[in-house]
């Protein structure tokens, strides 16, 4: 599946391809994840990132490979798309620094189809060397509703990688979502009534 294609992740049922790496006809390296996050939301997922992630030490709960993490003067809160971090990890024998850039999800998927495909949230982005200069990879993933949370599906589209990059970046990705989808369930509860506005009053999962 080419990025263009990326509608696919709409369609019901699974795609040939969910987990892995393989090379594409165009050269490009596809990783492909899928985790079923118990007991998590999409709206559990969109505060993690546009709320509670802001240091490296809580970057680290992803994986303890993280060595930094810093948002950019773009970043306001509660929200990301528009916004980039840097951020540097190890990836087997390999110390990565890139920065990710959040981008509007409606370039690459046709959210007015989110309601019926079941989709609580969505996230699109492009991975680059820190100073701009050269585009790693483009990233989309889903969020689709189960019977008790939600299943993440990732992509990654490799622009100039190879098999040994790929799979990095395939197991480093395996391991951030599952372990994510164990503590989230768990912070959000314990930390989300922090960030409420003002006279807010909790959302019913978090009484």
């Amino acid at each position: 599946m080419f990025i263009e294609e990326a509608n696919k992740l709409l369609e019901p049922g699974y795609l040939p391809f969910e987990t892995g790496y393989m090379q594409l006809s165009n050269g490009q390296w596809l990783c492909a994840v899928l985790t079923r996050m118990h007991g998590v939301t999409g709206k559990m997922l969109d505060w993690w990132m546009g709320s509670y992630l802001d240091s490296t030490e809580k970057y680290k709960l992803w994986d303890s490979n993280h060595t930094r993490f810093e948002w950019d003067d773009k970043k306001k809160p509660g929200q990301f798309i528009g916004a980039s971090h840097i951020c540097e990890e190890w990836q087997g024998p390999m110390h990565i620094k890139i920065r990710i850039k959040f981008e509007d999800p409606a370039q690459f998927l046709d959210t007015s189809k989110f309601a019926a495909a079941k989709i609580q949230t969505a996230v699109a982005c492009t991975v680059y060397t820190q100073d701009w200069s050269q585009v790693y990879s483009r990233i989309i993933w889903v969020a689709r509703t189960t019977e008790d949370g939600v299943e993440q599906r990732f992509r990654a589209w490799d622009t100039g990688g190879n098999a040994d990059s790929s799979r990095g970046g395939y197991e480093h990705t395996l391991g951030e979502m599952a372990r994510q989808a164990r503590f989230l369930p768990t912070l959000y509860k314990t930390r989300g009534q922090v960030f409420l506005k003002p006279g807010e009053n909790p959302p019913a999962d978090l009484k």
